[in-house]
């Protein structure tokens, strides 16, 4: 794929702004918007070319990236703000939003009709493998669409795969990471609460885990970059997390597969959010169990 196309991205948040930042920076000319008015400075800072609307974007591009919050945000933006009725037929379009499947495919069809190409293309490896540039594209939807755009995936990831040709595969498979994410990090949350009242030091548990089969990305991620430094600012939020396993709860209950424990995550990080730990990183789940452990043996 030539540098000389156009790209634009769609929502510059905390996974966008860096997105677009390392394909400003491999020589793209990338147009983008967002709602939020200091995205939008720090993109015009770092080369972007800024639009006042998706109206605006989808006009002057050749490729379109959306990262955005939630599957409602993503469906008026399709609709209500402009893509499908604006955009120039031919447009390739790439959502790494996550969102429920059957968005996925109901856009794919619309886009379509339109003359459009849509890709499914959600992303793992967080904040940091925006910025490093190391995500995992988990992409559904027809493989020579992905052929065609897997040299900008390439700027962007070092794990692409195409996952299907149905648009929600890439999908599923997210939703699955996600929800495997989410027992990991309540269960790193409860092995460090139950450690340290058990009189063990948070960093020689570390230290032995980490080479035990206890071992896992999520306890290294969770523990090393925000537990130990006592720091909760969002890499992925927990209201995004209870998003996602929400979305994994009723893609279960629509091909009839029971979630023993999945469902009760939901219940879960529905609490730890109401307790005020909603825009905290989803790692202060060890937060809430630890405020728990402390209640429990106070009122003893």
């Amino acid at each position: 794929m030539s540098e000389n196309i156009r790209l634009g991205f769609i929502g510059l948040g905390n996974m966008g702004f860096p997105m677009s930042e390392n394909l400003v920076k491999s020589e793209y000319t990338v147009y983008g918007f967002d709602i939020n008015p200091t995205a939008i400075s720090k993109f015009k800072e770092l080369g972007g070319q800024v639009c006042q609307s998706i109206k605006e974007v989808v006009q002057q591009v050749d490729v379109l990236f959306l990262s955005l919050p939630s599957p409602a945000i993503v469906e008026k933006t399709f609709y209500e703000e402009g893509i499908i009725k604006y955009s120039p037929e031919g447009l390739m379009i790439i959502d790494t939003s996550t969102v429920n499947p059957e968005l996925n495919r109901t856009i794919f069809n619309v886009c379509q009709e339109n003359n459009l190409k849509y890709l499914g293309a959600p992303v793992s490896g967080g904040v940091i493998g925006a910025v490093n540039a190391t995500l995992t594209f988990m992409v559904g939807g027809p493989k020579e669409y992905f052929d065609e755009v897997l040299p900008l995936l390439d700027v962007l990831g070092k794990n692409l795969f195409h996952v299907g040709e149905s648009p929600d595969s890439g999908t599923v498979i997210k939703l699955i990471n996600n929800l495997m994410i989410g027992f990991y990090t309540q269960a790193v949350g409860e092995a460090l609460t139950l450690g340290e009242n058990m009189g063990l030091d948070h960093e020689r548990m570390f230290e032995i885990l980490s080479v035990s089969y206890g071992q896992s990305r999520i306890y290294e991620r969770n523990y090393k970059e925000y537990i130990a430094e006592n720091n909760y600012e969002p890499g992925f939020t927990t209201n995004l997390l209870l998003k996602d396993l929400k979305i994994a709860k009723q893609m279960a209950e629509e091909c009839e597969v029971k979630l023993p424990i999945g469902e009760q995550l939901v219940d879960w990080y529905t609490k730890i959010a109401n307790e005020g730990y909603g825009d905290n990183d989803m790692s202060a789940a060890y937060l809430m169990t630890k405020d728990l452990a402390k209640k429990a043996i106070e009122i003893k």
